[in-house]
């Protein structure tokens, strides 16, 4: 391989990583933390028991659903798994609904009843900002992650192709050696994760394929919504009967529906409740299965007898459902979803590290490195707001769901805007402070806050780490024990910022003089 064709992968690795290099740090951090996206909106909810019997929250469901909305057009149940926070219900008002319906939504916790705590979007949140962004519109948000997603891709291939010594280059670190000790550093996260990094960007790119490259299906499918009915089959539609009729009892329908699909179920919808032509739709959970797209049953309504089910889909369905699935982890266990975790944050490193790496290599090649150019000084300090700022205002979130007022209005966009108002508060700081001040200051506010999160929950909430360890509770448990671990790093990164003594090096311009 040519000197100068490596060369050329080596500005192209360069530019495409420096060019989207924030936002994809931002897309890795908030993904890699949706990894445990139930087990944050359980935290986020402390008031709330744990699920041990999702069948209990169905039964609740029902009988809320007959109670309020027993003239809906149709109902939709969100079955919680064990590590869920609650259920959900949500209807269509029927034609004899008021012009202005009120309600048409519910949470059910794990007695069946109808939630009372806190609102807030918890996990929830960090999963959809990973590829939906937020203030602006989810198609635009999505086309802008597609395309950092594709430079990442080609960042990948292209520092393959440039390190010629990579694996052995993951063997080696020298520490206290500039650039050369971050070249190191970002080679051993590179290629240690390197597997994942492929994998998680490509399948990326998957998920969003219809919108990215919408021409294969534009070309064989003229009809709008044709491609959809091929890709999640549905049984005949029957007309409304219009004769009253009892609806079976749904928590025997998703025992036997589980038991048929050998997996749970996640979603049970019904048309026509209380119809004698009622129909109920079961949907099998990802969880515990590779593919995203799942097996469907149909169960008539009054007798509860198994009317329908979803033929085997094609090659290329199941292709584009397992690499979906392999992206979002959901079919993972706690020892997988720990392997996810600690990939994404290899990820999260070897993306920061390669936006540092850049300013590390040319502050070395600048004439007088205490006056750099703007475009050096405007790389530096984002590189302080993204990596240092947007992980402490991350934990500032979870700050929020704690000190707001339980009965503020619309408190769940509340959280939001109060993590984005700290992000720009340290965005600012990023810019007025000296930017070795800023990155020991910054690093040392997320480690104070993720040290302190634990020890309020403690002394706020019935919930805290010693509550949670006797009663058994891994999943609360484990989100404090992983705060605690990730701010006593972030406490350790800031400790060796402090104490680095760089290197003196004359400007050029003084050494000619």
């Amino acid at each position: 391989m040519s000197k100068g064709f490596r060369q050329s992968q080596a500005t192209l690795h360069t530019w495409s990583g420096l060019l989207v290099g924030w936002v994809l740090f931002i897309v890795f951090v908030t993904g890699t933390a949706a990894y445990w996206r139930e087990a944050l909106n359980r935290w986020a909810q402390p008031e709330l028991p744990p699920i041990e019997q999702p069948a209990r929250v169905v039964r609740g469901a029902q009988l809320l659903l007959q109670r309020d909305a027993a003239d809906a057009a149709s109902w939709f149940i969100t079955v919680p798994s064990t590590r869920s926070a609650s259920g959900s219900v949500f209807w269509v008002p029927g034609a004899k609904a008021p012009p202005t319906p009120g309600e048409t939504s519910a949470r059910i916790d794990a007695n069946g009843a109808k939630v009372v705590a806190r609102a807030t979007l918890g996990g929830d949140f960090f999963y959809r900002f990973h590829f939906d962004l937020h203030y602006v519109p989810y198609y635009v948000a999505r086309w802008i992650v597609g395309i950092c997603a594709m430079f990442m891709l080609v960042a990948i291939l292209s520092g393959i192709v440039t390190h010629k010594k990579i694996f052995r280059d993951f063997f080696t670190f020298r520490g206290g050696k500039g650039q050369r000790s971050w070249l190191d550093g970002h080679n051993a996260v590179a290629v240690l994760g390197l597997p994942f990094h492929l994998m998680i960007t490509y399948t990326g790119l998957v998920t969003l394929m219809t919108l990215l490259m919408p021409w294969a299906a534009v070309a064989n499918y003229s009809a709008p919504f044709s491609m959809g009915r091929l890709l999640y089959p549905e049984a005949p539609a029957v007309p409304r009967a219009d004769r009253p009729a009892p609806l079976v009892d749904l928590a025997a329908v998703l025992r036997d529906g589980e038991r048929r699909l050998g997996a749970p179920v996640d979603i049970i919808s019904v048309t026509a409740p209380g119809d004698a032509s009622a129909r109920i739709l079961l949907s099998q959970s990802n969880h515990g299965t590779l593919s995203s797209l799942t097996p469907r049953l149909t169960y008539d309504g009054v007798s509860g007898r198994l009317l329908w089910a979803a033929p085997l889909p094609g090659a290329a369905a199941v292709t584009a459902g397992a690499m979906i699935g392999v992206h979002a982890g959901r079919f993972a266990d706690a020892a997988i979803r720990w392997v996810y975790f600690l990939c994404g944050i290899g990820g999260s490193v070897m993306v920061a590290s390669g936006l540092l790496l850049w300013s590390v290599k040319r502050r070395e090649k600048l004439p007088d490195p205490a006056r750099p150019p703007f475009g050096f000084r405007l790389v530096e300090r984002l590189n302080i707001g993204f990596v240092a700022g947007f992980p402490a205002a991350m934990v500032g979130f979870l700050w929020a769901n704690r000190l707001l007022p339980l009965t503020l209005p619309t408190r769940a966009e509340a959280e939001i805007n109060a993590m984005f108002v700290l992000w720009g508060v340290l965005l600012l700081h990023a810019f007025l402070r000296r930017p070795r001040r800023a990155w020991v200051e910054q690093l040392a506010l997320t480690a104070a806050l993720l040290l302190a999160l634990p020890l309020f929950d403690m002394l706020a909430t019935a919930r805290g780490l010693p509550a949670t360890i006797a009663a058994g509770d891994a999943t609360l448990a484990g989100v404090d024990l992983t705060l605690i671990a990730l701010g006593l790093a972030y406490a350790a990164i800031a400790r060796g910022v402090h104490r680095h003594v760089p290197a003196r090096r004359r400007s050029r311009s003084r050494a000619r003089a």
